[in-house]
């Protein structure tokens, strides 16, 4: 607007002979705007903005607003045809969809292409934040959390969150922030199995933050696939479950970024997480790039075990939201057990193996068919498959299996399901109903537990009965989680009273066909 109102007086100022004058005084300027308009590097913009704001409750004190979802989805889904798969790390998918939707407005962004994973790629100009902000919440018991906007950078191989330019918010002494992303973080051992991840929310002495090699305009979520994740209790509870409570918002148009990377981690669950990003998941350990975000969380909302409390995820989610989302991952066609579409009710008994395993499982498997159910035993190698066994689990009425991880394949049973829960000796009660009995009305089926006697535990073969085993089994719980898991957990297993046992069976045959 000022060349032309420069013009603009020139035309005015011109008359007669002093034209030619004019014009010699003029031409240096229009030299001048002319050089710095054609030449000058122009700033890069981005074309999705976030905000942040104050959820007022613990665990969800970040709340981008739904306007990103709906900004992106406008600016990729005309481009986007066939999203990649997110089973692996591997950035090689990152085509170029659209040079120029780079130039969209005018914008005028240096060397950049829309990527299919939600990049502008560029090489040579960084992301300038007038503003950038950081908040985290470190009061939940779980997990800590730290949530970043305007000019966030990714380093992986430095285990760096850089925050450019950020306010004086929030923020400690030394202008550094350090969080392992996985939420367990009252086991200390668990813990160190993680790896950190350090937050700078200003430029570090010397050349300062690094420049961005690429750039996106989808937020992202940083967490790990490290701790227990290998068992599919931990996998659900630390980091599914997480992941959904953090990243649902942005319907599939967000980037998730996992430190100790675990590819068959990851191609086990790929259903389950295809269901939150639509992208390539990145291997934040291995990654060398410098990737920036308009935003970023460090660190994933966890509320209990197994379970997600409303009251604390400020988006409303529900145990009965998450298990319509893996539903639909999973294509299982049963949303409420009905009876009265088939002969025989079906029963699948989760068996284990090295601990807690049933010793005379044919018995109790043939108990069961006598009742009336059609049953399906399921031992690991059937429990391995998790894509074809949550097709199984789906097609039952009742999951059965002493306290343990398998049990956690709940999440997959139709509504209205029956869960029994086999309680190991020991006064293991309250262990067994936390993990897995408290979150089954939640997800919208029935709780039936069987505890079993001093007669049924193989500890009597290993322990008199007048040993603290039998006689004070909490005196053993007092010192510690290495004991408990050592006698009563890792160290028995269970011989049924088949006729005791067969009772509970009856029972629920009966609930079941009448209901």
């Amino acid at each position: 607007m000022k060349r032309g109102g420069r013009n603009e007086s020139g035309k005015q100022l011109v008359s007669g002979g002093g034209a030619a004058a004019v014009c010699l005084l003029l031409l240096p300027l229009v030299v001048l705007a002319v050089l710095k308009s054609d030449f000058m590097p122009q700033q890069v913009v981005h074309i999705a903005e976030t905000s942040i704001g104050e959820a007022g409750v613990e665990g969800a004190i970040w709340q981008p607003r739904q306007q990103l979802v709906a900004k992106s989805k406008a600016a990729h889904d005309p481009v986007v045809e066939a999203p990649p798969s997110p089973a692996s790390g591997d950035e090689t998918s990152d085509k170029v969809v659209d040079a120029n939707r780079a130039l969209k407005n005018g914008k005028g962004f240096l060397a950049t292409n829309v990527g299919m994973d939600g990049s502008l790629i560029k090489s040579d100009a960084d992301v300038a934040a007038p503003r950038s902000k950081l908040s985290c919440n470190f009061s939940s018991y779980r997990t800590n959390m730290c949530a970043m906007e305007g000019d966030v950078r990714l380093h992986g191989k430095a285990a760096t969150v850089y925050v450019v330019s950020a306010s004086d918010d929030n923020r400690p002494d030394n202008g550094t922030i350090t969080i392992r992303p996985y939420p367990r973080k009252w086991e200390t051992p668990t813990m160190q199995l993680v790896r950190e991840v350090t937050i700078r929310w200003r430029a570090p002495p010397g050349p300062g933050a690094p420049r961005c090699t690429v750039t996106y305009d989808v937020p992202a979520v940083v967490f790990s696939t490290g701790g227990y994740g290998v068992n599919i209790f931990h996998a659900i509870t630390d980091i599914i479950m997480p992941l959904y409570n953090t990243a649902r918002e942005y319907d599939g148009r967000v980037r998730l970024v996992a430190t100790n990377y675990d590819r068959k981690w990851i191609a086990k669950y790929r259903h389950a997480l295809s269901m939150l990003s639509i992208y390539p998941i990145i291997d934040f350990d291995a990654d060398n790039e410098v990737r920036c975000f308009p935003s970023v969380h460090v660190g994933t909302e966890s509320h209990k075990e197994l379970g997600i409390d409303s009251a604390l995820s400020g988006k409303g989610y529900t145990m009965l939201g998450f298990r319509g989302l893996l539903r639909s991952a999973y294509s299982l066609k049963r949303e409420w057990v009905t009876p009265k579409n088939r002969v025989r009710p079906r029963l699948v008994m989760v068996l284990r193996r090295n601990s807690r395993a049933l010793t005379n499982e044919a018995q109790v498997l043939a108990a069961a068919t006598e009742v009336g159910f059609e049953v399906v035993a399921a031992g690991p190698e059937v429990v391995r498959d998790l894509a074809k066994f949550a097709q199984t689990v789906n097609s039952c009425d009742v999951l059965v299996g002493v306290h343990g991880a398998g049990l956690s394949n709940m999440v997959f049973l139709p509504r209205n399901g029956t869960v029994v829960q086999i309680v190991p000796w020991g006064e293991m009660k309250w262990p067994a109903w936390t993990s897995y009995g408290e979150p089954v009305a939640p997800m919208g089926l029935r709780y039936v537990e069987y505890e079993t006697t001093a007669e049924e535990t193989t500890l009597k073969y290993v322990y008199q009965r007048n040993h603290t085993v039998f006689t004070d089994p909490v005196s053993l719980h007092k010192q510690g989680f290495n004991m408990l898991w050592e006698t009563f957990l890792n160290g028995q297993n269970v011989t049924l009273d088949v006729d005791r046992f067969r009772g509970v069976l009856q029972h629920i045959y009966r609930s079941v066909t009448i209901t």
